[in-house]
């Protein structure tokens, strides 16, 4: 099993929902399981707007253990001896993706001048790490709350990127 704790640096410029586009874009990522060799068996876990990527493992920070442990892992109901679990930080956060503490074009952190981020441009960023990962199609794409509502927008906005979708505790649109 590769690293956990990744990350990759887009190889285009993000196009956002606001008509701007953000250069050099970070995603923080955790993988967990392994890829077949027909990267079939991949589900992206999308997280709540107060998670992180650590999705099934402990925080190098804080040293708390991961906000999904007890359904992420060996023999779980989202079975790592059986799928490749990727779970992205979302843009527009301070836990390792692209967002206001980042450096801009300019050398200085985005701070303030950080432009707005739609639920949409979270998942056409993380299209788009899955693109540079070689994952045509997801197995499943999973999320609860805010990672719902990432879940529902990738399935809306990119229907042949998952062969299934689980929105918990999310809106209905």
């Amino acid at each position: 099993m590769s690293d956990p704790h990744t990350s990759l640096t887009l190889a285009k410029a993000l196009p956002l929902d606001s008509g701007q586009a953000l250069e050099n874009v970070q995603i923080a990522y955790e993988t967990y399981g392994d890829l077949n060799a027909e990267k079939s068996n991949a589900i992206l876990i999308c997280h709540a707007l107060t998670g992180d990527q650590y999705v099934a493992s402990t925080h190098p920070v804080t040293g708390k253990p991961g906000w999904w442990e007890r359904m992420v892992g060996p023999g779980l109901p989202i079975d790592t001896d059986r799928f490749h679990v990727i779970c992205a930080n979302v843009i527009g956060s301070c836990l390792g993706s692209t967002g206001p503490k980042s450096l801009g074009p300019d050398g200085q952190p985005y701070a303030k001048r950080f432009p707005v981020i739609t639920i949409r441009d979270m998942v056409r960023a993380q299209v788009a790490m899955l693109d540079q990962m070689g994952i045509a199609q997801l197995h499943t794409v999973v999320g609860g709350s805010m990672g719902g509502m990432q879940a529902l927008s990738l399935a809306a906005n990119f229907p042949d990127r998952a062969s299934r979708v689980l929105a918990i505790a999310t809106t209905s649109r």
